[in-house]
């Protein structure tokens, strides 16, 4: 009798450790499930990256319900603009206009060299932001000369391109350079004699 007790004793122990797995072996998956459910649901609600021509005689609200919140929104001269920057660096900057009607009437990448190249000394600021938008890495100057707009794009060599302002807001300069992740880091090596 006390080997069948201890028998029926060993087996609801096993049989409760099997319940317990069983139980976390569930959970596991309801967990994975729950996972990969969210994760779904997120890439159906993040907004899309860029405009495309699908787009062109959405409303603003359509385009914003697709491309989300924009950056800042200007008057263009047959209507409104809004200013969509893009990127984990901001290496896109898209613009999209709206006629009087509030209709999608077109839309641009404008970071590229062409546009740089319309940006020249006395131009203001806001003549820049009209053009190319607002650059995301900024820093001052010392002594209060100003500041730099650093602006990254899309090319193959690892460039961006700055801006110059004086403290009035006005370009000084512009030029190409290369941002801190670019930068060649020397590692001193020491060579044993």
């Amino acid at each position: 009798m006390a080997l069948i007790g201890t028998l029926g004793q060993d087996l609801k122990e096993v049989k409760s450790s099997v319940n317990l797995y069983i139980s976390a072996y569930d959970m596991y998956h309801f967990f994975k499930a729950s996972l990969l459910a969210a994760f779904a649901l997120c890439l159906t609600s993040c907004a899309g990256y860029s405009p495309n021509d699908r787009m062109l005689g959405s409303s603003r609200e359509q385009v914003i319900q697709v491309l989300g919140l924009p950056a800042a929104e200007k008057d263009a001269p047959d209507g409104k603009v809004l200013m969509f920057p893009r990127g984990p660096y901001g290496k896109h900057t898209y613009f999209v206009y709206f006629n009087a009607d509030d209709s999608m009437t077109r839309w641009t990448q404008v970071l590229h060299e062409k546009n740089f190249a319309l940006i020249k000394p006395d131009m203001t600021r806001d003549q820049v932001v009209s053009l190319i938008g607002e650059a995301k890495d900024r820093f001052g100057l010392a002594r209060d000369r100003g500041y730099v707009w650093n602006y990254r794009y899309a090319n193959p060599h690892c460039f961006w391109f700055q801006i110059e302002f004086t403290r009035d807001d006005t370009v000084r300069s512009t030029g190409y350079g290369r941002p801190p992740e670019c930068q060649v880091r020397r590692i001193p090596v020491m060579i044993a004699n």
